[in-house]
């Protein structure tokens, strides 16, 4: 008897703007009620740590590694929801800390 292995989320389609470390960024997302993708820290070079600085209300969001993030929006939930991650790394023209704000729109 062979096991498949899991099928990993799909990356969440998103609009996030880049930005260097040590400034913050917000950005957006969109998925299907009850559906997860994941979400990778969108700064260029190397994070050092993240963890999440705000969870969401209607959906859960878990931390895969320290560079990427699952969320699964609620099921039956239509709206929107926002969660933060806050990570520091050091990238080609800075380094820092910096706060990731993202919008869901669950539809």
């Amino acid at each position: 008897m062979s096991v498949s292995p899991a099928l990993a989320a799909p990356d969440c389609p998103k609009l996030i703007g880049l930005v260097d470390w040590g400034e913050n960024s917000t950005g957006d997302i969109s998925l299907a009620p009850g559906t997860s993708c994941q979400f990778p820290i969108p700064m260029r070079g190397t994070v050092s740590s993240s963890d999440i600085l705000q969870k969401p209300k209607y959906g859960k969001l878990k931390k895969l590694d320290p560079t990427t993030y699952e969320y699964k929006a609620k099921k039956r939930y239509k709206g929107s929801d926002t969660f933060a991650i806050k990570a520091t790394g050091q990238g080609p023209t800075a380094s820092g800390t910096s706060v990731i704000t993202v919008n869901a729109t669950v539809k």
